[in-house]
């Protein structure tokens, strides 16, 4: 049994990896802003990513064996409406929360004999998207943290990273609202279909897992084919 830290763990994807890990029988803690239904079994511990505060460290699992950082946005406008705050405040919540949640975790994981952070990226890193500048300029930061990352801190923790297209999530119900929005979003892919939070999540799992031992430095692509095909 390992020891597990979620970070927007109480929704989407994050919501989605709690489960597949209690399920698989390790012992998993929550950070988020809102407990709303986890399971009684999750260590929660209330956490707003984005101001000042650091992570309260006496909530840090003692022997952490993997973190997975989950928050993210979804703030499609065009570069002309984007204004700076909006690009501050996407590297606030993507970039800076990550750094501040590792920078508290870190001195735990490197007790652990594999720990691994996951962290998330996008597609529109590696793809140019209309409409994404925000989010893909603070996810490509985070892409260029996990290979540094993984570099510093080889061979003690290993650090990779996910890069979904759209998902199936509260964060994206806006852009999925309707059967013609679905449909469209689904005909954008080579698979013809929007990702959902457990398959996204069966492979953060993964890369926590020894499975994936071997692993450090990547940035895989879970976009239906959308970034290479």
């Amino acid at each position: 049994m390992a020891n597990y830290l979620i970070i927007g763990g109480s929704s989407g994807i994050g919501r989605a990896l709690v489960d597949q890990l209690l399920n698989e029988g390790h012992s998993v803690a929550v950070w988020a802003r809102e407990q709303r239904d986890l399971p009684s079994n999750v260590a929660f511990t209330t956490y707003d990513v984005i101001g000042e505060a650091d992570p309260d460290k006496s909530a840090i699992p003692d022997g952490l064996d993997g973190l997975v950082y989950c928050p993210g946005s979804i703030n499609l406008k065009s570069f002309r409406s984007l204004k700076a705050p909006a690009f501050r405040e996407a590297f606030e919540l993507n970039v800076v929360g990550a750094v501040r949640c590792l920078q508290a975790c870190e001195r735990h994981l490197k007790k652990a004999e594999n720990a691994s952070v996951v962290f998330f990226s996008t597609v529109a890193v590696q793809r140019g998207m209309p409409f994404h500048a925000g989010i893909a300029a603070a996810k490509g930061a985070i892409e260029g943290l996990t290979r540094s990352l993984a570099a510093e801190y080889a061979p003690a923790i290993r650090v990779n990273a996910i890069a979904p297209s759209l998902t199936d999530t509260p964060l994206a119900e806006k852009l999925l609202a309707t059967d013609d929005k679905r449909q469209a979003s689904a005909d954008r892919h080579p698979l013809k279909r929007v990702g959902t939070a457990e398959e996204i999540a069966a492979m953060a799992a993964f890369l926590l897992s020894e499975k994936a031992a071997f692993m450090t430095g990547q940035v895989i692509g879970m976009d239906g084919g959308l970034g290479a095909v």
